[in-house]
């Protein structure tokens, strides 16, 4: 097989269907890297895979500096904070964080974080 792109989507064909049964470590020495790199079938295969790196790491980003604005916010508002009400804060989902960053406005003391949490 001479021709470079039918070669290395063989070989990505051949490194998928082989990693379902042999240990990737053996499959790897069999098939030359290189090769499985010039496939389109790998290339979409590694893009697929950074892109839902990236988009993962977005969403992460938002979250924690989410987290970030709500802990300034409330230790403004109610003093320092005990760390178990900082994890159960960190745990919350951005959609969660936003809703929290509505209530405490209406927060007076750390019970009210403590029982919001709570539902």
């Amino acid at each position: 097989m001479e021709e470079k792109p039918l070669r290395g989507n063989l070989a990505a064909c051949v490194d998928v269907l082989a990693g379902l049964r042999f240990d990737q470590e053996l499959v790897r020495r069999l098939l030359r890297e290189e090769v499985m790199e010039e496939s389109v079938t790998y290339q979409d295969i590694i893009q697929k895979g950074v892109q839902k790196g990236l988009q993962q790491g977005l969403q992460r980003g938002k979250q924690e500096e989410a987290v970030l604005i709500v802990m300034r916010q409330l230790t403004l508002r109610l003093g320092l904070l005990d760390p178990v009400l900082q994890q159960q804060i960190e745990g919350l989902s951005i959609t969660r964080l936003e809703e929290l960053s509505e209530a405490l406005l209406d927060f007076e003391t750390v019970t009210d974080l403590a029982v919001w949490l709570e539902h």
